[in-house]
């Protein structure tokens, strides 16, 4: 069906399209019947799929990255897509549009996408407006935070605290995003002393709470083995649940679209950055000898690519371009 539609889409802006279809979702959704319908087709609930990680039970190991339903507007019908959990986000204190458009540009040939959205979203307390309606609680849903545009790294942590503590109840497990390329400084929080002190900082509340969430990092997949390193050991001393790896990649090997859109800045997703992101889930979880679990993202477009990042470490699997 996909590859009938597939031209139709790729007329339009991919922004654009994106805003058409999740409105086509939504209303589709809203016909009477439809959802079971829907759920019907897509819903395949087996026993031998199910994942009990980081102490929450999946229905299956297969979920939606953060990006797609930034403002938590559209998780109830995603959920009816067969996803085993939504991650919603990446959300801020205060909202902000973004950066300019054009922000989003197809690679077709590298089947790729470069976006540099630079998380535009409405602010947290809009996204939980629409969490405090949710209905079906059997369908995991994750919030990815981060920092406002405008706030300087020093003070960084309190964006990333507001977040928490107002989400707090509303979500099933946070990701602390310092790993988007779209964000002026953003990725220096990487940084093995401001990490640890962001994450602390985070797990000392997360902990006087009287049942803790978990705590996820989304890393790049740029860093180096030794800045990996350095992640195993802040995983391990601050003991949060676990890492998202890989976010989007500023390299631009051996790509062969356009020359014009491979310029473009912004972070890279797709097909490109498959082998980069195993090898960075293999990494970790072979050094670490398995001590946390992993959640395996970036250019899986078949069945074949989920389960070679399940075989090199993987305990779930999102997915999105």
């Amino acid at each position: 069906m996909y590859n009938l539609i597939k031209p139709l889409f790729f007329k339009y802006d991919p922004e654009v399209i994106h805003h058409k279809v999740f409105n086509w979702i939504k209303n589709v959704n809203a016909i009477p019947g439809a959802k079971q319908m829907i759920r019907a087709t897509y819903c395949l609930e087996d026993k031998r799929l199910e994942r009990e990680v980081f102490g929450i039970k999946f229905k299956n190991p297969v979920g939606l990255a953060a990006g797609f339903d930034k403002d938590a507007k559209l998780y109830d019908e995603l959920g009816n897509l067969g996803f085993g959990f939504i991650e919603v986000g990446t959300i801020t204190p205060v909202g902000q549009p973004g950066n300019d458009k054009p922000r989003m540009f197809r690679l077709v040939d590298d089947e790729a996408l470069i976006n540099r959205m630079g998380f535009n979203n409405e602010c947290v307390d809009e996204m939980i407006k629409r969490l405090k309606t949710r209905k079906d609680h059997q369908l995991i849903i994750g919030g990815n935070i981060g920092k406002n545009k405008v706030t300087p790294n020093e003070v960084a942590d309190d964006d990333f605290v507001t977040c928490f503590e107002k989400l707090f109840d509303y979500v099933d497990y946070f990701v602390v995003n310092v790993s988007s390329p779209n964000t002026p400084g953003l990725r220096d929080l990487q940084d093995k002393e401001p990490l640890k002190k962001l994450l602390f900082r985070l797990q000392t509340l997360n902990e006087a709470k009287p049942k803790s969430k978990p705590i996820l990092l989304k890393i790049a997949p740029d860093l180096t083995n030794e800045q990996l390193d350095d992640i195993i050991e802040i995983v391990q001393e601050t003991k949060i649940a676990g890492v998202i790896a890989t976010n989007t990649t500023i390299s631009r090997e051996g790509l062969t679209s356009n020359p014009d859109l491979v310029k473009q800045m912004g972070g890279l997703s797709g097909k490109p950055v498959k082998d980069r992101s195993t090898e960075v889930i293999r990494y970790l979880s072979q050094k670490s000898n398995k001590a946390f679990p992993i959640i395996g993202v970036g250019g899986i477009h078949s069945g074949d690519d989920a389960i070679e990042k399940l075989n090199g470490g993987a305990s779930l699997l999102e997915i999105y371009t």
